[in-house]
């Protein structure tokens, strides 16, 4: 496995005491928590690939308005 990133990530205080809750009700702790929230957000989105396979490309025939 990869190491993982390290950065700093300021929430208003109300946001973090909200996914503290959410967190203790999924048993995660709040950082694996934000990781899954956005794991999720990104695969639904398509943004997240699995591993091996080349992100799409743009079509070129579309216009650039």
């Amino acid at each position: 496995m990869a190491p993982k990133k390290n950065f700093a990530l300021r929430l208003d205080p109300k946001l973090y005491e909200a996914l503290e809750r959410w967190a203790e009700d999924e048993f995660r702790s709040v950082n694996g928590h934000i990781e899954y929230v956005l794991r999720e957000a990104l695969h639904r989105s398509g943004r997240l690939l699995k591993p091996g396979l080349e992100p799409p490309q743009p079509n070129p025939e579309k216009s650039q308005d």
